[in-house]
């Protein structure tokens, strides 16, 4: 037996293989690789598996809408994801209040509206039941408790050479084959600590928002949240509703926006009103709204930008904190806001301004970043410095040799669809160049 046919022996009683064939490619695994034997030539140990249609390293929202988008192109694709369920930021990772920021209608994925009787702003349990009707729709069955430890190009097949992990196998690697190899992980992958003295031997709580769920279990506690983006808002307006007493920590200038402006959402006004004029007057007409119905936010420690709301998120992704109802607690003195932190000794935190308090807790909401650079051996697309592509939205979602990046380029959702439809296009109209057609790539 040559060495791709005991290769192809060993794979065709592989379940994982088994199941991704008989569950998307109507095709049975023993037919599949008896034609394949002449394609390629292996050693006797290594255990890898073909794929014919693209790999997608994520099942969040942005792996789910690649994978819709090519199904409907009728390529099939598959999804391996390191938990146990899709989307696992949301379901995991986030607290019990959120809900999304932005009206629904900007935050659907391609071909698939939300059901219309949800509200405006959809919470996150139905964020959730969405993305999972969402995968029933399309077929899409991601491989689950699967870490993709390495991948890289094999110049001399032609391939992406993706290396995974498994939960509960003893640490056996299997890898797979495939020409394309799309990106989906995320901007939010892994939560970033940042480095305060102190903070380690601090004698109360400590824990990052991705493990806060409710303020419940700090009622009548005092609770310093470090940092200031929505998530560090919320997570204090949700401490004050539960009688804890929320102070915030405030490390840099920040947009504060009203969620709504003048009967409308702040953001679907803003994408109107720049169909019509440039960035820094849309900026003008916004900062002009929110100082008549907030008032001067630097006069309460929050100091805004000397940029623009929408021009700093398109220069550095930064995204303007959409108030809802954090800063009538910060005004009223419910939330008392401080400079950045100095150190911290026992309980006790001193502040910049030499200001000290004692705390019982201490949340990090100090966000996330991508983990593309550690397992991704690719250096052209990806930057090694952020794990976010190094060309700016719209042009971040394509590599080179086959490699995409879905919903990494700081866009939100609505980015997340534009990158998922070029993918999926790009892949059918390379097939249809050789005269394969989508639908009967095998």
């Amino acid at each position: 037996m040559d060495h791709w046919s005991e290769s192809e022996g060993k794979r065709a009683h592989d379940p994982i293989f088994q199941t991704y064939f008989s569950q998307n490619c109507g095709q049975h695994v023993e037919d599949f690789c008896k034609g394949r034997s002449a394609d390629a030539a292996v050693t006797p140990s290594q255990r890898f598996i073909l794929v014919p249609g693209p790999i997608i390293v994520g099942a969040g929202p942005s792996g789910l809408a690649v994978a819709a988008c090519l199904k409907e192109k009728g390529v099939d694709s598959l999804i391996f994801e390191r938990s146990n369920c899709i989307a696992s930021l949301w379901q995991l990772k986030t607290y019990d209040r959120l809900s999304l920021h932005l009206p629904r209608q900007f935050c659907e994925l391609p071909l698939m509206p939300f059901p219309a009787d949800y509200p405006i702003y959809p919470s996150k349990k139905e964020f959730v039941a969405y993305l999972e009707k969402y995968a029933a729709r399309f077929g899409i069955r991601p491989t689950y408790n699967h870490t993709v430890v390495c991948a890289e190009y094999d110049v001399k097949r032609l391939l992406w050479r993706v290396r995974t992990l498994a939960t509960g196998r003893m640490g056996e690697e299997v890898e797979y084959m495939s020409r394309w190899l799309v990106v989906a992980t995320g901007e939010n992958a892994e939560v970033v600590q940042p480095e305060i003295g102190g903070l380690k031997e601090f004698k109360g709580t400590v824990m990052h928002t991705s493990a806060y769920k409710t303020g419940r279990v700090f009622a009548g506690k005092r609770v310093l949240v470090v940092g200031c983006g929505n998530s560090g808002m919320e997570v204090c307006l949700d401490l004050c509703n539960n009688n804890a007493h929320p102070h915030i920590v405030v490390r840099d200038t920040v947009h504060i926006l009203p969620r709504e402006m003048l009967g409308q959402s702040t953001f679907g006004l803003s994408m109107w009103l720049l169909k019509w004029l440039p960035v820094h007057v849309v900026d003008l007409f916004l900062l002009l709204v929110a100082r008549a119905m907030l008032g001067d936010t630097a006069r309460l420690g929050l100091k805004r930008p000397t940029v623009g709301p929408l021009e700093l998120k398109s220069l550095s992704g930064k995204t303007p904190v959409l108030d809802v109802g954090t800063f009538a607690k910060i005004r009223s003195g419910d939330i008392k806001v401080h400079p950045d932190i100095k150190r911290i000794s026992g309980r006790q935190v001193e502040f910049l301004d030499t200001l000290s308090e004692d705390f019982d807790a201490i949340v990090l909401a100090t966000g996330y970043r991508s983990n593309v650079p550690f397992w991704l051996k690719d250096r052209e697309l990806f930057s090694e410095k952020d794990g976010l592509p190094r060309k700016t939205f719209p042009n971040g979602w394509k590599g080179e040799r086959g490699l995409y990046s879905a919903g990494l380029t700081r866009r939100g959702l609505m980015g997340t669809s534009l990158d998922a439809r070029r993918i999926a296009h790009d892949v059918e109209q390379q097939l249809r160049a050789e005269g394969k057609y989508p639908g009967v790539l095998l």
